[in-house]
């Protein structure tokens, strides 16, 4: 891409990137002035790309699945299934995979949002399942367990440098197969999991 189309291409990125660390660090209330002032781009530039607030957390959340669901196939190319589920989930934490859980519910899931959302979901299914028939996971962990971990593990916490990777070492190991303490309760339920984004249309 060249001239005006490049600079919107770089503008974009910008805007995103800008979001996410604005949301992160100062919560989905932050005005999206901060975001443009944080981007170094105009809010002309960001009324543009996103009409709304509703548009670019949409669009952020695209991004997160499709990056999580780049991270799982990255990780059933690593040949031992332990280290390719746990590249895994460090590389979910690491990029803030779940960081939009608390605005479930608050805005309008499209089609492309579910879309991507099940083609997330099957590679990261594979990923799991993988690890489980090789017994490097226990038999008793779903992927939603694994998703909600990660959403744990995904909003930093001021002054932390190394702590939340030091807890999520301990969890790490709390994952690895067979398991030595049964868990309690029944497993997390899909709907519950998906009815948090609002009712998905047939």
């Amino acid at each position: 891409m060249r001239g005006r189309q490049a600079e919107a291409r770089r503008n974009d990125l910008k805007l995103l990137e800008a979001a996410q660390e604005v949301f992160t660090t100062q919560g989905f209330d932050a005005p999206v002035s901060a975001i443009a002032k944080r981007a170094g781009v105009g809010m002309g530039s960001l009324y543009r790309r996103y009409r709304t607030k509703e548009e670019l957390l949409q669009r952020l959340a695209v991004i997160s699945m499709e990056r999580a669901a780049e991270a799982a196939e990255e990780g059933l190319r690593e040949p031992d299934p332990w280290l390719g589920l746990a590249g895994y989930i460090r590389a979910c934490v690491g990029f803030g995979s779940g960081s939009l859980a608390p605005v479930a519910g608050t805005i309008e899931v499209t089609e492309e949002m579910w879309q991507v959302s099940d083609r997330a979901g099957t590679v990261i299914g594979a990923l799991i399942g993988r690890a489980q028939e090789a017994g490097a996971l226990r038999a008793d962990i779903t992927d939603l367990d694994i998703a909600l971990l990660i959403e744990r593990f995904a909003r930093p916490v001021a002054g932390d440098t190394h702590l939340r990777e030091r807890l999520l070492t301990v969890v790490l190991d709390g994952l690895r197969g067979p398991g030595v303490t049964p868990l309690p309760g029944p497993p997390p339920d899909r709907e519950w999991y998906e009815s948090r984004w609002g009712e998905r249309l047939p």
